[in-house]
This record gives structure tokens, C-alpha cells and sequence, in this order.
């Protein structure tokens, strides 16, 4: 099964950070969503900014991946929590996206609030959802790990066989 990972992170790079613990031990293939106008600011500012859009259900213009999710078989999408949801950027992927036929596993950092990203992802996502996982960093925006790394590990072990 030919697998891609795609994530949006912000900020510190936390989704980045467990994107690529994915992508080192199940392999395939890792595309970064990057929107055409770039948050700038403080992180105070971006979290301001972001509640404005998640409020009004802003989807930015985001960049083409350097891959085609089409080729893909297993699809893995992570995303930070932005005010209860998916980010922005994330809700434009998966608006212009169709993922039918496809095994899909979500992933998700939060700094101790998870909200209903998953259920908003999947009421987006018309592909077959085989797994989530929520990955928690400290409530401050920072970067330290509040999940174990080996609960981290058991679900990406778990992503392997999926």
C-alpha cells in the first residue's frame, strides 16, 4: 500500500514534529500543506487571526503539494487544533480534496484541549477512516511533549498495520 503523509503545522512545528516520526518509521511519502500567504505575527497574533477564521470558516488559499494525493493508497492527515478544530488550512485541503477509496488515519497536536477535529475532519473526508490519534504539547504554544513518546509509538505501530 502506497502511503503519504500530509500535515499543516503552525507555530512551533509540533505537527511537523510527529509527521516526520510517522514518515521515519512507517515510510512512504510526506507533503507539508503551506498556505499562499503566510501567518506572520506573534504567536498571539496568529492565535487572534485564527479564531477569526475558524469563527467565520475562512479557508485560506493553500499551495499545491509536491505530490499528488491521487497516487496514494494510505492517506495519514495531521493537523494542529485551532479553536476546536482542524486548522484553516486543513479545512481547504480537505475542501478540495476527494479521498474516496482511500484508507485514511488523522492525527491531531493540541496543547490540552482536542475539541471535535475528528469529527469535523470526518464529516469531510468521504475516504475509509481507519484510526486517530491525539498528540498533546504543553497549553502554552510551546513545543514540550505532554503524550509519551511511547503512546506516540504504540499508534504509529498501529499505522504500520493499518
Amino acid at each position: 500500500m502506497k502511503t503519504l503523509i500530509i500535515y499543516y503545522s503552525q507555530s512551533m512545528g509540533n505537527t511537523r514534529r510527529i509527521a516526520e516520526m510517522i514518515q521515519k518509521s512507517v515510510g512512504g511519502d510526506i507533503a507539508e500543506i503551506e498556505t499562499v500567504t503566510p501567518y506572520t505575527g506573534s504567536y498571539e497574533d496568529i492565535v487572534e487571526q485564527g479564531q477569526e477564521e475558524v469563527n467565520s470558516g475562512f479557508m485560506p488559499e493553500i499551495k499545491p503539494l509536491s505530490v499528488n494525493p491521487d497516487d496514494y493508497d494510505k492517506i495519514i492527515l495531521g493537523t494542529p487544533t485551532w479553536w476546536y478544530t482542524m486548522a484553516p488550512a486543513m479545512k481547504s485541503f480537505l475542501n478540495r480534496n476527494n479521498l474516496s477509496g482511500k484508507t485514511v488515519l488523522l492525527f491531531q497536536t493540541h496543547g490540552g484541549w482536542q475539541g471535535h477535529v475528528f469529527e469535523d475532519m470526518k464529516a469531510m473526508i468521504q475516504g475509509n477512516i481507519t484510526g486517530e490519534f491525539a498528540v498533546q504539547f504543553d497549553s502554552t504554544g510551546g513545543d514540550e511533549l505532554i503524550t509519551s513518546i511511547s503512546e506516540i509509538e504504540q499508534w504509529i505501530g498501529s499505522v504500520a498495520n493499518d
